[in-house]
């Protein structure tokens, strides 16, 4: 583990209109000891003779194809074996980091002593036109409070290795991240938000959780089936999910 090293997860399919304004994203950071695991799940377009170009110009950025398309929490996964950095980072194939993201994060991160952090950020469209939507962020959130509604958007997230004694890894379960998240806050640990737009989260006509009822399903399944809780609580957990979704659109 490489003690100020950002290991940045990016797995990707078919994402050629954008992993080049992703990997400029990166390649701009202020904060420079980073690297930046791009992981195939098979892409049948222009996306990994566009990576393998950038692999040439600068080693920080690694590719890896995967043999089979096995989804996103695989890809992720398969990056999060090979990262070498104390610190782990996440970032989708279409979305984009402010310059200063990592340099302002890393900063926060080592003042709280936390474990785990999240920023702000807004929504861009396909053609990167800003949506005038800024998603803010709570100062701090527990595990208890998360149940409540996923607030840790998963471009913003740093996660510190050293303080975890427990290896990193996506479930496969639908909402991977915040299955993820939860994981993590349920032993104890705080997560603490920057509440500074640091990225930009690209909205699109397929995106997954553009889906708000198979959204819901997948939460009810996280709470029922993943954290094991009781009914009456979830009913609990889940209306107050429902008011929260409301209230971020």
């Amino acid at each position: 583990m490489k003690e100020n090293l950002v290991s940045i997860i990016t797995p990707m399919y078919n994402s050629g209109k954008f992993i080049r304004n992703t990997i400029e994203s990166v390649l701009n950071q202020t904060y420079e000891d980073w690297e930046m695991i791009i992981v195939d799940d098979c892409s049948k377009d222009e996306s990994p003779e566009i990576v393998k170009s950038y692999t040439k110009k600068d080693e920080r950025i690694k590719y890896i194809r995967v043999s089979e398309n096995k989804g996103v929490s695989n890809a992720r996964n398969v990056a999060l074996k090979n990262a070498s950095g104390r610190y782990i980072a996440f970032l989708d194939s279409d979305d984009i980091w402010e310059t200063t993201k990592l340099e302002k994060q890393i900063r926060f991160m080592k003042e709280k002593n936390c474990a785990i952090s999240f920023t702000s950020y807004e929504l861009i469209n396909e053609e990167n036109q800003k949506l005038n939507k800024v998603v803010r962020v709570p100062k701090s959130v527990d595990y208890k409070t998360l149940l409540k509604g996923n607030v840790l958007g998963c471009l913003t997230v740093v996660i510190d290795k050293s303080k975890l004694n427990f290896d990193i890894k996506m479930s496969g379960v639908r909402h991977e991240d915040y299955v993820l998240w939860l994981s993590i806050l349920k032993r104890g640990y705080i997560a603490y938000g920057l509440d500074e737009v640091l990225a930009q989260y690209r909205k699109s006509l397929t995106s997954l959780s553009g889906n708000k009822i198979k959204s819901a399903m997948w939460t009810w399944n996280i709470y029922r089936n993943i954290e094991k809780i009781p009914l009456h609580k979830s009913i609990y957990y889940f209306v107050n999910y429902s008011i929260n979704g409301i209230k971020k659109s």
